[in-house]
């Protein structure tokens, strides 16, 4: 098994303008669509897309649309309910296939949220071939929480993957 940590987790929503974005102006979109982002849910999507097994630990609420859409795609999760939505990032595209990306900083998660992650990557961790820590930190946690989560996952003997930015 392997389990993926989003920390902070989105709705991707992409935007597609009928021509140059024109700042100061109303634009009538052409398409759009919203899928379920963040670093760990697009490496959960990809390992249960090749048929391996993989739980996707993330903070939401189990009402959230990040949950709903999760599900849908049939994916295991480990949810840490917070107080807040998900957090939205917009891509807006142009004809031309230039894009622009508009990033929510994500709900902050206090320290009781942080340690019900952490242990949900822990107790997932047991058994499993790989844990990937994925993503940003969400806004007002301590720089070296992912290296705390490492040492405990390490305690597991689950190999470790990290692939985090600001």
């Amino acid at each position: 098994m392997i389990v993926t940590l989003t920390a902070n987790p989105s709705l991707d929503r992409t935007l597609a303008l009928p021509g140059p974005l024109e700042r100061g102006s109303v634009a009538r979109l052409g398409a759009s669509s919203t899928e379920p982002g963040g670093k760990g849910v697009n490496v959960s999507r990809a390992v249960a897309a090749a048929g391996a097994d993989v739980v996707s630990v993330l903070p939401a609420a189990d009402d959230d649309p990040i949950v709903r859409a999760l599900q849908a795609l049939g994916l295991r999760l480990a949810t840490v309910g917070i107080g807040t939505p998900v957090r939205t990032n917009y891509t807006l595209t142009e004809p031309d296939g230039t894009t622009t990306k508009l990033n929510e900083p994500g709900a902050v998660l206090d320290e009781a949220a942080r340690a019900a992650l952490a242990a949900a990557v822990a107790e997932h961790a047991v058994g499993a071939r790989w844990v990937a820590l994925c993503g940003s930190l969400p806004p007002g946690t301590p720089v070296d929480w992912y290296a705390d989560l490492v040492r405990a996952v390490r305690r597991t003997g689950a190999r470790i993957a990290v692939d985090t930015s600001e």
